[in-house]
């Protein structure tokens, strides 16, 4: 026989005006983390096309590399917000961190040819293929 027993969190049990002593006391919203790197990959013929959204990076925190296929971005991040009241500040909220992504393609990339552009918070890649990588049969003898 099996006897397992339930237990609730002990806040199930405290009356209403204990839990609102329990929680510490917040102006506003807490500022958010770091936003995590999203990418949009297409694929050309000739080329990869990456978009990847990097919101608060600026132009020179953002690192790209790329090694053979393996393509890896990575930004630090920086954001604040600071609400005044009559000339004292009340709430400062902001954070600094960093993201990073990595993926891999199935050809490997020319990494001489690759284009970097970063437009309102959008980084956008152009990978071209490197000649010859090019998949093909291989005849079994």
């Amino acid at each position: 026989m099996n006897a397992l027993t339930r237990l609730d969190r002990i806040e199930d049990f405290m009356p209403e005006f204990f839990r609102r002593l329990s929680r510490p006391l917040t102006l506003s919203e807490p500022a958010p983390a770091p936003a995590e790197i999203r990418i949009d990959v297409s694929e050309s013929e000739k080329e990869y096309q990456v978009r990847a959204e990097i919101p608060g990076a600026k132009k020179d925190d953002i690192r790209v590399s790329v090694d053979g296929n393996f393509v890896s971005i990575s930004a630090e991040i920086r954001k604040e917000k600071e609400e005044k009241s009559a000339g004292r500040t009340l709430v400062r909220e902001s954070y600094y961190g960093s993201a990073s992504r990595g993926f891999s393609l199935p050809y490997e990339i020319d990494s001489k040819a690759v284009v970097a552009r970063l437009e309102d918070g959008i980084l956008k890649l152009t990978l071209p293929k490197r000649e010859g990588t090019a998949a093909h049969a291989i005849t079994i003898q």
